[in-house]
This record gives C-alpha cells, structure tokens and sequence, in this order.
C-alpha cells in the first residue's frame, strides 16, 4: 500500500469535475497523485456511497476535498478507513442526521434562493419523476461566479450539472469531520451559500479555517490559494 495520499476532489451542485481544471495543474506540477470522479448529484446517500467506492479502490490514503454540496458528500463518503483528513471548499460541514435544508434553514437565503429552477426528470422504475435544481441561466454569472471571467461563467451557466431536489432534505448518515482532521475553506463574498453556514459548519467541527475574498467557485478564482490549503493539509496527515 502507498503511504502518498491522493487528493480526491469532490464537485458540488450545479458544476462538474471541470470546476478543479485550475488546481489540479497545480497539484499535479506537485507531484500529487489527483483523482477527480464525476458525482451523479441525485441522493446524498448514493452520492456518499459512490464517492466511497472510488476511495476504497484507491491504493493508499486518501484526502478528500469537497466543494459546496460536495462538502456535504464528504462528511458522509470520509468515514472509509482509508480518508486521512477533509477539506472543505465554500462547503457544507453537516452534522450526523442533518440534512442540507436543515443547516441552511437557521441563517438568512443567499441570493440563490431566488434564482433556482425546477425541471422533471425520469425516475427508473418509478411513474413519478424526479425533481431537478438549477440556476438560472442569466443569474449563474452574478450569483455562482461573479469573480470569474464572464466568458467562463456564462459557459458554465449552459453547461450546469443539477442536483436531485431530494438530496436537500436527506439526513447525512455520519459526520466524518468527527474523527478526521478537516480543514475549511469561508468563501466571504459567497452569493451561492450564506458565508455564515460556512463558518459556522467549520467551527462546530473544529476545522482550520481559511477566509478567501471570492465567489461560491473559489477553486476557479483563486486556484493557488486553494491549492495551498490542500498542500497545508497534505503535509499535515502526512506527518501524522
């Protein structure tokens, strides 16, 4: 078994695994091994479980790196043996039977909640369909990426990758920050989620907290500055 971890980042709603494109060349220049799976973005259960079955299949530790809701899939999916420590880019940090709703319903809307669409999709062996949330295609920009340049942001408001509404109300199984290391990251000019929720997941779980000046999609605005938290990170689980 390997002894180097790899870094395995985790996107969030309404983003893909391209939402890393800027710091996994960092990481990588590095030396760091980089895995960065595509997470379906239908149930925080199955999302957890495919996340884990990526990490199981990992020879050696692993730190998982979770942006926004991905934060969410990485409070469940760390508690494979095999997680060093957590990182959490403008993330959710929930707690064991609390779901997404719930930590954002104690502190006031972003500007999100205004411009979220619903669409239908088909659930496989069910009549009923399944509910998709979005951004509106004209707010993206000025809501999800307002630091990042407006050719890339009006892409990625065409190019979102929904989350199943069901996945804001489900409970997280376990909270993994609760026995490994975690660090945080405060996205302060955050319009996707209340900073607050932020700050107040990573000091209940007793995280290194990093406070950048940045949009929801940190890891595009400011790479470097993410990079440097999961390099700070890395040597930390190394040496423990």
């Amino acid at each position: 078994m390997s002894d180097t971890p790899t870094v395995v980042l985790v996107h969030g709603a309404f983003a893909d695994a391209a939402s890393f494109a800027r710091v996994v060349p960092l990481l990588l220049d590095d030396g760091i091994a980089v895995r960065v799976p595509a997470v379906p973005n239908r149930s925080l259960s199955g999302d957890a479980a495919y996340i884990a079955s990526v990490v199981r299949q990992i020879d050696g530790p692993v730190l998982l790196v979770g942006h926004s809701y991905g934060g969410a899939v990485i409070t469940v999916a760390g508690a494979e043996a095999n997680v060093a420590g957590l990182v959490y880019l403008a993330g959710y940090a929930l707690d064991e039977g609390e779901s997404l709703g719930e930590l954002q319903g104690r502190f006031p809307d972003s500007p999100l909640a205004q411009a979220l669409v619903y669409t239908q999709f088909p659930v496989e062996g069910s009549d009923e369909p399944g509910t998709d949330v979005s951004v509106d295609v004209e707010k993206l920009p000025e809501i999800f990426a307002a630091d990042v340049e407006p050719e890339l942001a009006r892409v990625l408001a065409v190019s979102q990758r929904p989350l199943a509404g069901a996945a804001f109300g489900e409970p997280a199984s376990t909270a993994a920050w609760k026995t490994k290391p975690a660090w945080g990251i405060v996205s302060s000019s955050d319009r996707t989620i209340n900073p607050d929720v932020e700050r107040f997941g990573y000091e209940r779980a007793g995280m290194t907290v990093t406070e950048i000046d940045s949009s929801h999609l940190v890891m595009l605005s400011h790479p470097q500055e993410v990079a440097d938290v999961i390099r700070t990170a890395l040597a930390s689980v190394v040496q423990a």
